[in-house]
């Protein structure tokens, strides 16, 4: 078989590859801050801190720095910022924080750069510094000859930043953020295979490892017989783990390549104990649905939502590579907080931080599953036991069945009505799981500050009960306010269906004249149009609205409920600035497959003990022919600079299942239509 990135690396096209200095390299260097650097020979080199899960953060970081520095995209050299706190603050890629942590810190650091350059040239030409300016990757006068950044890098690394001006490129004279053409930095590496990912980044000699796992939920280790397992060829090593410590637990077969891997875990003999061999996720959804409290006083409408276990299913499978040695723990992985991981294997394996180094690589995405580091301890513990670095790859069927999923959750609402039907006041009852892999989250007023965003103006009362969660749980994209956001606005639409309102209409009253949200909303309707269709059999409208990360988004949908299709979706989002619009684009129809596939099937379910659903030939994940047309439009706003990769997901899913819910019926659960749990 010819790996994809062999057949693609064979063809004829040449692609030129930026050569990238090592982190830390000696050479002489203009370095306000540690995040920008141009080096003697005028090089723009940005040091990006966040890892790429797919989110597009380096690109980002390329526009920002671009822009200060007044070089093109395609001048500044990216290099990915090893785990290091200490050195780069905050490295988590979680809560939608990469673009509204990077940007004040790049375009300071590349603005010092320009300031310090510009400097150099005037204290050569003896003019003043207002009379220069910097364009084009060198620093110009309109009597003097121009000069390149690489003629200045000296002169301009020997000035005291203390004593030069720092101004911010004005928005009004912005070449490239909020105005970058279409593409990523790393689009033509990605597209004919030179981007390593998280398998692809480990040194020369890795052993690769693969684990038997646990046959039911909760399940441990009772006796292994790997008498077969070492016969195989190429099986080098059997190795127990224990979690927490070493991950989920299991029996990793260490093996020179993943097929012989594969063979020795198939032959494996392994006997588990404890845990939920007969738990059923039905019975769990019924749980929580008997553990919201009874409503007290009198209501004109109210409903109960039921909502499913979902798993991350990144295409990248879970995967680290790790080299333990006597001084050093060194690690590659895709990961979501490479400084958070350092600082964590550090403590946990009693070294100091100066002998722990993690590379994070590009990611396949993560989606809250790489904040977790089960896949590094897996991989640390099989090299210590080994002594070489060792690769542990999961399956998609590792992936599908061992994850941390979104928690099961119930929703009661109720809302009084007024005389016209729209709502006046309302209750909204939360029964879920707490996030098992954040201690935090066994709190229900963390559980509430993270799911309820309800952004009208109809004054309730919201309360969360917590049940001992059966399995483990974590991150998923939006956290709870995907889960909040869907009852919340799937029970707002069928107010309005119920009172023949307008679903745009309605919002637009119960949102403050002059607000984002009404602002988005606007746009998204004026965008939509008039809806296509000559009979609500044939369409149906639905919108949503959702407020967070310092973000606002608005989603109107158009479905044909008979042939349970969605025929268009629009979104307006205003995040502020938006650094790189195509970008920008990209996350939100990324969220609304994600919103489609959650509402037209895709759940996870759990019979006698074990996850039924294996990859995404049961996982429903949406195929090219599900997709809807998706218009995106970009609102400013001169609001800070807002998260985006979780914005999406909430207000499109409810849109999408109010849609297809049409004059049908209400919407009770999700996925619309089909039994969950």
């Amino acid at each position: 078989m010819i790996a994809r990135r062999t057949l693609l690396r064979s063809g004829a096209l040449v692609v030129a590859v930026p050569v990238v200095l090592p982190l830390g390299a000696e050479a002489p260097a203009l370095a306000p801050t540690v995040f920008v650097r141009v080096d003697a020979q005028g090089r723009v080199v940005a040091t990006v801190p966040k890892p790429d899960t797919g989110q597009g953060v380096r690109t980002m970081a390329a526009v920002l720095v671009a822009e200060e520095l007044a070089v093109e995209v395609a001048d500044v050299t990216l290099e990915q910022a090893p785990g290091d706190t200490a050195r780069y603050g905050s490295q988590s890629v979680g809560n939608s924080m990469s673009s509204r942590h990077i940007t004040g810190p790049l375009r300071a650091a590349s603005a010092t750069a320009r300031c310090l350059l510009v400097a150099a040239a005037a204290a050569r030409w003896q003019v003043p510094v207002a009379e220069c300016v910097a364009r084009g990757g060198r620093v110009e006068h309109p009597r003097r000859r121009a000069l390149p950044y690489r003629a200045l890098v000296a002169d301009a690394a020997a000035l005291d930043p203390a004593t030069v001006p720092v101004t911010l490129t004005p928005p009004e004279r912005w070449r490239l953020i909020g105005r970058t053409p279409a593409g990523r930095s790393d689009a033509r590496a990605v597209v004919t295979g030179r981007a390593a990912y998280g398998v692809e980044s480990a040194p020369a000699g890795r052993l690769v490892a693969v684990v038997a796992r646990p046959q039911w939920i909760g399940a441990v280790v009772d006796t292994v017989d790997d008498a077969a397992a070492r016969a195989v060829a190429g099986v080098v090593a059997v190795v127990r783990l224990v979690p927490p410590g070493a991950g989920q637990g299991g029996v990793a077969v260490v093996a020179t390549s993943t097929a012989a891997a594969l063979r020795g875990r198939d032959a494996l003999r392994v006997t588990w104990t404890g845990g939920t061999p007969t738990a059923d996720s039905r019975a769990w959804l019924a749980d929580l649905e008997a553990a919201l409290p009874p409503l007290t006083g009198t209501f004109d409408a109210q409903r109960v939502y039921r909502l499913p276990l979902l798993a991350h299913a990144p295409m990248e499978p879970m995967n680290a590579t790790a080299d333990v040695t006597a001084d050093a723990v060194r690690v590659w992985a895709p990961v979501q907080n490479p400084g958070g991981l350092r600082t964590t294997l550090a403590a946990q394996l009693g070294r100091p931080d100066t002998q722990v180094h993690v590379t994070p690589t590009l990611a396949g995405g993560a989606f809250g599953r790489r904040i977790e580091i089960d896949p590094v301890q897996e991989a640390v513990a099989c090299s210590q036991a080994v002594g070489r670095p060792v690769t542990v790859r999961w399956t998609r069927d590792d992936d599908t069945r061992h994850d941390s999923y979104r928690p099961m959750s119930a929703h009661r609402l109720a809302a009084t009505l007024g005389p016209d039907g729209v709502p006046t006041t309302r209750v909204h009852q939360v029964a879920t799981w707490p996030l098992t892999v954040s201690p935090p989250f066994a709190n229900p007023a963390v559980v509430r500050a993270s799911g309820d965003h309800f952004p009208y103006a109809v004054p309730g009362e919201v309360s969360v009960t917590l049940r001992p969660a059966p399995l483990r749980t974590g991150f998923w994209r939006s956290v709870y306010a995907g889960q909040f956001a869907y009852a919340e606005e799937c029970f707002l639409g069928e107010l309005a269906r119920r009172g023949g309102h307008d679903p745009i209409a309605v919002r637009r009253r119960l949102l403050p004249e002059g607000s984002r949200l009404r602002a988005v909303l606007d746009a998204a309707a004026l965008e939509a149009g008039t809806p296509v269709g000559s009979s609500r059999s044939q369409h149906s409208r639905a919108a949503a609205c959702h407020l967070e990360y310092d973000s606002a988004i608005a989603v109107v949908v158009d479905a044909d409920p008979t042939a349970r299709r969605v025929r268009r979706v629009t979104v307006a989002v205003d995040v502020g600035v938006p650094i790189h619009p195509s970008g920008v684009v990209a996350q939100v129809e990324g969220a609304v497959l994600d919103a489609l596939s959650t509402v037209l099937g895709a759940q996870i379910t759990v019979r006698n003990g074990a996850v039924v659903q294996s990859s995404f030939r049961d996982y429903a994940w949406a195929r090219i022919t599900d997709c809807p047309d998706i218009d995106v439009v970009l609102v400013r706003s001169d609001a800070p600079i807002g998260g985006l990769g979780e914005l999406a997901y909430p207000p499109a899913a409810a849109a999408i299942a109010t849609a297809l819910a049409g004059g049908g019926g209400p919407v009770t659960g999700m996925p619309y239509g089909v039994e969950v749990g």
